[in-house]
């Protein structure tokens, strides 16, 4: 089932019905996979220049670290990291699609008005933060991911008893909050929120039932890319996750996400071009 994720002038799925690739732009000195590899906004902008060109449909752009056990950052400081990275891309990627990864409503209302269409939210649109309020009145879309615990505290010993279950249930409550703080469901997508308070089982167990996702109604997006679970599971550093981040990736998608959360963004792309031709027969001669 393809479901519609908009903006306010914006719509997802493509064209041609493959996978959307959300490009991961970190500008945080401490990010699990790549922090500090972009030192400012120049090369941010190259970067996020060359994950567009490598056929990236929207640009992810954070400025708080949500690895495990990461401390959190002053609004202010955020928005320092992440303003003059939003300029340069209003100036020179104005077709570019702009998401804000935040859970803060003052960071995701000045992103919007810099030309950022969505909201990336790990907290999940916490009715307590406003996040609901800035999205619904913006227009903006937003992702709503699941987290146990905050980032300091989501990997000491998180336990389920039904780890699909309770992340469905939680994922349900939070649309509801959305919806009634005036958000449309097709400006909804959700995440379940692999490596975010799961061990590798729980993440596992979600990735092999992420069809049970669509009683929500909303778009799934799934971020594996070079997060543990790969490491645990081919014995790899984090630069040399690629082809385990792209398996996982394609898995997703087989098993109904819409959006795919990734660092390595050519490889991706060719790889969801292959399988889709291969899957459903959709052979596009555009390189």
């Amino acid at each position: 089932m393809s479901l519609t994720w908009s903006t306010r002038d914006r719509s997802l799925p493509r064209d041609d019905g493959r996978a959307t690739v959300m490009a991961i732009v970190n500008v945080t000195p401490d990010s699990f996979s790549d922090g500090a590899k972009l030192a400012g906004a120049d090369d941010a902008l190259r970067y996020a220049t060359d994950c567009l060109d490598n056929g990236a449909d929207i640009l992810d752009i954070g400025g708080e670290s949500t690895r495990p056990f990461a401390q959190p950052v002053s609004a202010e400081e955020e928005w320092r990291r992440v303003g003059p990275v939003l300029e340069l891309l209003a100036k020179h990627r104005p077709d570019a699609l702009i998401s804000i990864d935040t859970s803060k409503p003052e960071i995701a209302c000045r992103a919007i008005d810099l030309g950022a269409r969505i909201v990336n939210d790990v907290t999940g649109c916490d009715p307590e933060s406003g996040m609901a309020k800035v999205v619904a009145e913006t227009g903006a879309a937003i992702v709503i991911m699941h987290m146990k615990g905050t980032p300091r505290t989501m990997q000491i010993a998180p336990a389920y008893v039904d780890v699909v279950r309770e992340t469905i249930d939680f994922l349900s409550g939070r649309i509801r909050h959305a919806l009634e703080s005036g958000i449309p469901l097709n400006r909804i997508a959700v995440d379940p929120g692999i490596g975010f308070g799961k061990t590798l089982e729980n993440n596992l167990d979600i990735l092999r039932n992420l069809d049970r996702f669509a009683e929500l109604g909303c778009p799934v997006l799934i971020g594996t890319s070079r997060k543990r679970m790969i490491g645990e599971l081919t014995g790899r550093d984090l630069d040399d996750r690629v082809a385990g981040s792209v398996a996982s990736a394609l898995f997703g998608v087989s098993r109904g996400a819409s959006i795919v959360r990734v660092h390595d963004v050519a490889a991706t792309v060719d790889a969801l071009k292959v399988w889709y031709a291969l899957e459903k027969g959709n052979v596009r001669q555009d390189g």
